[in-house]
C-alpha cells in the first residue's frame, strides 16, 4: 500500500517548491500502524505557510485510494537550511511602487498590470508583484492561470522564478493555487505567504517593480511596507464619491507617521464612457473629476485618467492588457500614466531621502 500512496501524492504539489511533495523530498516517510497512515513531512522551515493547505490536499487524495477506514496523520520534522539568507532585501531593485485602492472594484488590478507594461515600453525593466493574497488577478489579466513556478538556481542558492511575459516578469500568489480554489487564509498565515514569495522570487535588476496591492488597509499592507523599502504609492478610484471616501482613507494610511510612504499621487479610473461610434463624446457615469479635485485639495499630481472602454475589459479577460498597444485611445492612456509615474518618481527621488523599510511597533 505505501508504494501506492507515494504514488498518489505525486500529484500534491508545493506551491514554492515547484514540483511535487515526493520529488521535493518533503514527504520523508510513509508508516501504517493498524488503520492509521502517518505521513511525516520536512517543510524546510519552521512555519511553512503552504502546510495546511498541502495537508488538505494530501487527505484528499488519499481518501478515494486507501478507503475511509484509514486516519491519515502528520508528523513533522524541520531540519533544512533556510533557502535565502535573510539580508536578502531587492537591493537590485531601483523602485518600488504599490498601486493600491481604497475599496475594491475600482480596477486597481487594471491599473497596475497596465502601467507594468506601458512602464517597460519606456526601456526599463520592470515586474509585476500581484500582492492581493485573496483576490490574485494576474494569472487571469496574463493569460496564465495554469502557470506554476519552478525553482531555480543562482549563486549557490534556490530562488522562485517568475513568469516572463510582455517584456516583463510577473509573480503571484495566483500562481501557487488552483484557479477555482479559494485561498482560505488567516491574516499571519496571508503575511507569511506573501513575505516567502517576495524574498525568494529571482527579480534580478530592475528598474521598477510594481506591487498590486489588496484593497483596503490591512495585514497585507503593512507585511509590505515592513519588507520593501516602497519608493512611492499611486492610489486608484473612481470618481464617485463612495470610492473617493475610501481613497482618503488609504492616504491617509500611507501618509500616518508610523507607515510615512510617500503618495506620488492618484488614478481616476472609469473616468468616463466614450462610445466607439461616437469616439468625440464623454459620458460621465461615476460623476466628472472626482479625483481631480480630490487630487487638488490634497495637494496631490492627478497621475491619469483612464476611461471605461469595453476593450480593456475584454483585454484583460483574454489576458491580453491593453498597454500592449500604445496606439488605440485606450493604450495611449496608460502610455501617459506611465510617463507620469516617471516623473513623479524623480522628482520623489531627488527631493526626498531613499525610503527605509517601515518599522511597525505594538505597544
Amino acid at each position: 500500500m505505501k508504494e501506492k500512496i507515494e504514488e498518489a501524492l505525486r500529484n500534491v504539489n508545493h506551491p514554492a517548491k515547484g514540483t511535487d511533495i515526493v520529488s521535493a523530498q518533503v514527504l520523508q516517510n510513509i508508516e501504517i500502524v493498524g488503520n492509521k497512515i502517518i505521513l511525516t513531512m520536512n517543510y524546510g522551515k519552521a512555519n511553512d505557510p503552504f502546510a495546511n493547505s498541502i495537508k488538505k490536499s494530501v487527505v484528499k487524495i488519499l481518501e478515494p485510494v486507501v478507503g475511509s477506514q484509514y486516519i491519515v496523520e502528520f508528523a513533522e520534522v524541520n531540519n533544512r537550511k533556510p533557502l535565502l539568507p535573510e539580508y536578502y532585501t531587492l537591493k537590485e531593485v531601483k523602485n518600488i511602487i504599490a498601486v493600491s485602492s481604497g475599496k475594491g472594484g475600482v480596477g486597481k488590478s487594471t491599473v497596475a498590470s497596465n502601467l507594468a507594461i506601458a512602464l517597460s515600453h519606456t526601456g526599463a525593466k520592470v515586474a509585476l508583484l500581484d500582492a492581493d493574497v485573496y483576490g490574485p488577478s494576474a494569472p487571469k489579466m496574463f493569460g496564465e492561470e495554469n502557470f506554476r513556478p519552478v525553482m531555480i538556481e543562482k549563486d549557490g542558492k534556490e530562488y522562485i522564478e517568475s513568469l516572463q511575459k510582455y517584456n516583463i516578469g510577473v509573480q503571484s500568489i495566483g500562481f501557487f493555487v488552483s484557479p477555482g480554489e479559494a485561498t482560505i487564509w488567516r491574516g499571519p498565515m496571508a503575511s507569511n505567504a506573501l513575505k516567502q514569495v517576495i524574498t525568494q522570487t529571482w527579480w534580478g535588476e530592475l528598474d521598477f517593480l510594481v506591487l498590486d496591492m489588496p484593497p483596503g488597509t490591512g495585514d497585507i499592507h503593512l507585511t509590505i511596507v515592513q519588507e520593501l523599502p516602497v519608493t512611492g504609492v499611486i492610489v486608484v478610484s473612481t470618481p464617485q464619491n463612495v470610492a473617493l471616501a475610501d481613497a482618503i482613507k488609504g492616504i491617509s494610511m500611507f501618509r500616518s507617521d508610523k507607515i510615512n510612504v510617500p503618495v506620488l499621487g492618484l488614478v481616476e479610473n472609469m473616468a468616463w464612457f466614450t462610445p466607439a461610434e461616437l469616439p468625440d463624446n464623454k459620458y460621465y457615469i461615476f460623476g466628472k473629476d472626482g479625483c481631480k479635485k480630490l487630487a487638488e485639495s490634497l495637494e496631490l499630481p492627478l497621475l491619469g485618467q483612464i476611461p471605461i472602454v469595453q476593450s480593456i475589459c475584454e483585454d484583460g479577460d483574454n489576458g491580453t492588457p491593453s498597454a500592449m498597444n500604445p496606439f488605440t485611445p485606450q493604450g495611449k492612456a496608460f502610455a501617459e500614466l506611465a510617463e507620469a509615474v516617471i516623473a513623479q518618481v524623480e522628482i520623489r527621488n531627488k527631493t526626498l531621502p531613499p525610503t527605509k523599510k517601515v518599522e511597525v511597533t505594538q505597544k
